[in-house]
C-alpha cells in the first residue's frame, strides 16, 4: 500500500472523504497578487512604495517591465496547483503615467495575457506611491482638486473592471484601499472620514454593472508614516460597506496584533452574503511577510470551509524583496492551499456535533488527533493530480540562473 492510500485510510477512520476534499480544493480560486514580482513599484510612476507601505531587500532579478513580470508569473502558474486568478493594481497600467486618465486601453495586454493563460482578472485602484498623494491623503484631502483627481481614478478603475469582466466573461472584484492618515494625533478625526465617505459615494454612484463588477472596501489600522490615525479604519469600512451594499474585505495584517481574523469571518458573514479575504503574515504588525502554514492561517481557512468557501473570495497580499520573488509567490500561495486542504480534511460535522452536545473533552482530543494525521501525503497526491512539480525550489533556482541573473 502506498503512502497516499495509507493516509487516505487514516482520514477515512475520522470520517473524511479525501477524494472529495481534493476535488473541492482544486476548484477554490486563489486571486494571486501581481506586486510580489516587482516590489510594489508598478509601471506608471516608478516611485518607491509609499503611503504606509514599504518593501525591504534587494534580491537580484526584480521584474521591471510588463514582459518580465508576465514571464515571472508564468512560472508561478506552473508551480501552483488549483484554480488561479491574477490580481492587478492600477499602477501596472502599460504606457500610462496619469492615474486620473487610466483606461481599459492601458490593460489590453493584461487581458490578452489572461486569455492566453485561461485565468481571470481582479483589480485594485492605486491610491499610493504617487505625486498626487498630498500630505498622506487622497480621497479625504481637504483640497477638493486632490479629491477630484482620485475620485476620477476610482471611477476609471470601475470602468476597467467592467472591461475585464466583459472580456473574460466573469466577475471582477475591485479592492478599494486608501492609505489616508496622519503620523501624529490629529485635531480632527471626523472631518477626513466625512470627506472620505463623500468621495466614495461619488465613485460608487457611477453606473457600473453590479452583476459583473464587485467593489470591496479594505481597512487598515496603521502604516509607516500614518501611525496615529487612519481614515479608513475597520469600523469605517464595515459601517460603510453594510450601509452601501459594498463587499467588506479583511486583511489579516490590518488589525492590532492581538486581533484574530479567524474570529472575524463568521461575525461578518452573519450580516453579509460574501466577504473578501487578503491573506498575508504580519510579523508583530502589518509587515506583509510571505504566508506561512502557521496556526492562524490554518484557523482562517477552517473558517473559510466551515462558513462556505463560495461565500469568501481569497486573495494573497504579501511582498518580500529579500528572497527570490518567484519562490516567495509560490511558497505563499501553496501555504494558503495547504491550509485549505487541512481544513477540508477536518470532519467538521462530527466536531460540530461534539460541540453542540457540550462534549468538549472529546472535541479537544479529536482536534489533537487531527494534527498528527499525514496531511503531507495527501498534499503530495494533490500536486501529482494537478501535474505540478513538488520540488519547486529546483525549478525556481534554474529560472533564476537562466533568466533572473541576466536582468
Amino acid at each position: 500500500m502506498g503512502r497516499f492510500e495509507s493516509a487516505k485510510l487514516q482520514y477515512k477512520e475520522m470520517g473524511v472523504d479525501v477524494d472529495k476534499a481534493l476535488e473541492v480544493l482544486k476548484e477554490i480560486p486563489i486571486s494571486i497578487h501581481c506586486w510580489q514580482g516587482d516590489d510594489v513599484v508598478g509601471f506608471d510612476s516608478k516611485l518607491a512604495a509609499s503611503g504606509g507601505i514599504q518593501t525591504t531587500g534587494n534580491y537580484p532579478g526584480k521584474a521591471t517591465t510588463p514582459k518580465e513580470l508576465m514571464s515571472d508569473f508564468d512560472e508561478v502558474l506552473k508551480l501552483t496547483p488549483g484554480k488561479k486568478r491574477l490580481n492587478l493594481h492600477a499602477s501596472y497600467a502599460i504606457d500610462n503615467d496619469d492615474r486620473s486618465n487610466v483606461s481599459p486601453i492601458h490593460f489590453r495586454r493584461w487581458v490578452d495575457y489572461a486569455k492566453e493563460k485561461n485565468i481571470k482578472l481582479d483589480f485594485n485602484p492605486t491610491f499610493f506611491s504617487h505625486k498626487m498623494v498630498k500630505d498622506g491623503l487622497t480621497l479625504s484631502h481637504p483640497d477638493k482638486s486632490i479629491r477630484d483627481y482620485w475620485i476620477k481614478h476610482g471611477i476609471n478603475c470601475l470602468k476597467i473592471a467592467e472591461y475585464f469582466a466583459n472580456e473574460l466573461d466573469d466577475v471582477c472584484y475591485v479592492n478599494f484601499w486608501m492609505p489616508d492618515g496622519f503620523k501624529d494625533y490629529p485635531a480632527d478625526r471626523i472631518g477626513p472620514r466625512i470627506r472620505m465617505q463623500d468621495s466614495l459615494n461619488k465613485i460608487f454612484s457611477y453606473p457600473y454593472d453590479k452583476s459583473k463588477v464587485i467593489p470591496t472596501l479594505e481597512s487598515k489600522v496603521f502604516g509607516i508614516g500614518v501611525e496615529a490615525y487612519t481614515v479608513v479604519s475597520s469600523e469605517f469600512c464595515l459601517c460603510y460597506s453594510l450601509k452601501n451594499n459594498i463587499m467588506p474585505l479583511v486583511d489579516n495584517g490590518h488589525y492590532h496584533p492581538t486581533e484574530m481574523v479567524s474570529d472575524k469571518i463568521s461575525s461578518i458573514l452573519t450580516f453579509v452574503d460574501k466577504l473578501m479575504l487578503h491573506v498575508t503574515r504580519p510579523m508583530r504588525w502589518d509587515s506583509d511577510h510571505v504566508v506561512s502554514f502557521d496556526d492562524e492561517t490554518r484557523e482562517i481557512m477552517k473558517e473559510v470551509i466551515r462558513c462556505g468557501s463560495n461565500r469568501i473570495v481569497i486573495a494573497t497580499d504579501y511582498f518580500d524583496a529579500s528572497i527570490n520573488r518567484i519562490s516567495a509567490w509560490v511558497t505563499g500561495v501553496r501555504n494558503v492551499q495547504k491550509a485549505l486542504l487541512y481544513a477540508l480534511l477536518e470532519p467538521s460535522h462530527y466536531l460540530k456535533s461534539l460541540q453542540d452536545k457540550n462534549d468538549f473533552t472529546s472535541l479537544q482530543v479529536k482536534h489533537e488527533q487531527l494534527k498528527l494525521l499525514p496531511l503531507g501525503d495527501i498534499w503530495d497526491e494533490f500536486l501529482r493530480r494537478e501535474n505540478v512539480e513538488k520540488d519547486y525550489l529546483k525549478v525556481v533556482k534554474e529560472y533564476e540562473k537562466n533568466i533572473l541573473s541576466n536582468r
